[in-house]
C-alpha cells in the first residue's frame, strides 16, 4: 500500500487574482468529498467502510465511480480527494491512479465548508489558476457523458467569476432535498442557459415540493460547485472572516515541517458550518446551471432502489441475493450471500449485513438514521 505524504511543495499565498476565462480542460482541478458515513444506508454503510467505499451500484466503489466520470476531461493529478483519517488508507487503495499527496486527511469533520476550504489550500499551492469542481464521492449520475458536458459549461461560466452550481431538473416531489429558486437568465453557453440563483429553499414539505416541480423554475440542490479559486477565497473572505483567517493559517503552514501540527491545532478552532448555509445561500453572484444527467444522491435504501433494475414484479435485489418470493412487489432485498423467503409484502426493505438485518417499509426509509441514534443512545457501538 502507498504511504500518504503530508506535505506538498513549499507553501505560498493561494492566489487572488482572477483566472482567465478559458474553459480548457486543462484549467480545471476536481474536489471530491469522501467524508461522512452515509447512516441512512446502514447497516451497510458503518463507520469501517462508509457508502462512499461500497460497491453498492456496481462492481465499482461510488468513489471509484467518481473518480472514472471526471477522468475523461482531467488528469489524475489533478483530482483531490479529501477524507478523514480513518477512510485515507481505504481511499488511497482504491485510487492507485491518484497521487498519493492528493489525498487530503481532515482532522475531523466540521461540514462542507471547511472541507472546501482545506482542499482549496492545497489547489491554491499547486494549481493556483484553475477552476475547482467539488463533487460528492457518494452520488449516482446515469450519463456521465452529459455530466462532462455541463461541467464544462459550468466551468465557462465560473471562469466569468460566478459562484456555480448545478441543479437538477425535479422529476417528483421530494421532500429530502434542498431546492434552487432561478432568477433571470445571465448567460447561454454551449446551448446551455445560465441563471441567477434567485434563492435556495431548505427541504420543503410536500405540497411546496409539488408545486416547485410544476413551476419549472425550482431545482434540486446537488450540492455540486464550481469556482475559480480566487472567486471562493474572495466569498471565504467576505462571508466567513474567521473561517478564512484560520485557512490563511492552515496555509502558511502548508508544505512544511509544521503542517501537521498547525492544521491539527487550528482545526481544532474551527466551527462547522456548510457552504450552502456559509456562502452560497449569502453570496450575491451565484448562478445555477439547470442539470439533466441521471442523478441521485442514493440518501437512502428507497432512492437506491429507484435507480437500480427491477424485476417484473418491482423487486429490486441487489449484492447476490436469492429472493425467493410469493406475491411480493415493489421491495428491495440486500442479502448477500443469503437466501431471503418473502410472502404477501410490499413496500419493504430488507437488508442482511451479517451482524444485523434491517425491515422497513420503504417509506420509512429516511428514518433508518433515526434507528442508528437509537444504537448510539444504547451503546451498542458494534453495530455502528
Amino acid at each position: 500500500m502507498r504511504a500518504l505524504r503530508t506535505a506538498l511543495p513549499r507553501a505560498k499565498e493561494p492566489c487572488m487574482s482572477p483566472s482567465p476565462e478559458g474553459t480548457g480542460d486543462s484549467a480545471l482541478s476536481v474536489v471530491i468529498l469522501a467524508g461522512g458515513v452515509g447512516t441512512r444506508l446502514w447497516p451497510r454503510s458503518r463507520r469501517n467502510c462508509p457508502k462512499q467505499l461500497l460497491d453498492l451500484v456496481d462492481a465499482r466503489t461510488m468513489l471509484q465511480n467518481t473518480v472514472d466520470r471526471v477522468l475523461p476531461m482531467v488528469d489524475a493529478e489533478h483530482i483531490y480527494i479529501v477524507t478523514g483519517a480513518e477512510y485515507a488508507a481505504q481511499v488511497c487503495e482504491q485510487l492507485p491512479q491518484v497521487p498519493a499527496e492528493n489525498i487530503i486527511v481532515e482532522p475531523s469533520g466540521r461540514g462542507t465548508a471547511p472541507c472546501i476550504g482545506l482542499a482549496a489550500v492545497a489547489l491554491s499551492q499547486r494549481w493556483p489558476g484553475s477552476i475547482m469542481i467539488s463533487l460528492h464521492a457518494d452520488h449516482v449520475i446515469g450519463d456521465a457523458g452529459r455530466f462532462r458536458e455541463l461541467l464544462r459549461v459550468a466551468a465557462a461560466a465560473a471562469g466569468r467569476g460566478h459562484l456555480v452550481t448545478l441543479g437538477i431538473k425535479p422529476t417528483y416531489a421530494e421532500t429530502g432535498y434542498g431546492y434552487i429558486e432561478r432568477g433571470r437568465l445571465v448567460h447561454r453557453l454551449g446551448g446551455v442557459p445560465v441563471y441567477r440563483v434567485a434563492r435556495f429553499v431548505e427541504k420543503p414539505p410536500a405540497e411546496q415540493a409539488a408545486a416547485f416541480v410544476r413551476d419549472r423554475h425550482h431545482y434540486w440542490n446537488s450540492g455540486l460547485f464550481i469556482w475559480r479559486l480566487d472567486a471562493i477565497w474572495a466569498a471565504f473572505r467576505r462571508w466567513l472572516p474567521e473561517l478564512y483567517a484560520q485557512l490563511m493559517e492552515i496555509s502558511a503552514a502548508w508544505g512544511t515541517p509544521e503542517q501537521k501540527s498547525v492544521l491539527e491545532e487550528t482545526w481544532g478552532r474551527v466551527r462547522p458550518v456548510s457552504i450552502d448555509v456559509g456562502v452560497m445561500e449569502r453570496a450575491e453572484d451565484v448562478v445555477v446551471v439547470p442539470a439533466d444527467m441521471g442523478w441521485s444522491d442514493v440518501g437512502s435504501w428507497a432512492s437506491l432502489a429507484d435507480i437500480m433494475a427491477a424485476n417484473e414484479a418491482g423487486n429490486v435485489v441487489l449484492g447476490g441475493s436469492e429472493h425467493l418470493a410469493l406475491d411480493t412487489r415493489n421491495s428491495l432485498i440486500y442479502a448477500p450471500g443469503r437466501t431471503v423467503a418473502t410472502i404477501g409484502v410490499a413496500d419493504l426493505i430488507v437488508v442482511d449485513a451479517g451482524d444485523v438485518i434491517l425491515i422497513c417499509p420503504k417509506d420509512r426509509a429516511q428514518d433508518v438514521k433515526l434507528m442508528v441514534e437509537e444504537i448510539k443512545r444504547t451503546g451498542r457501538t458494534d453495530l455502528l
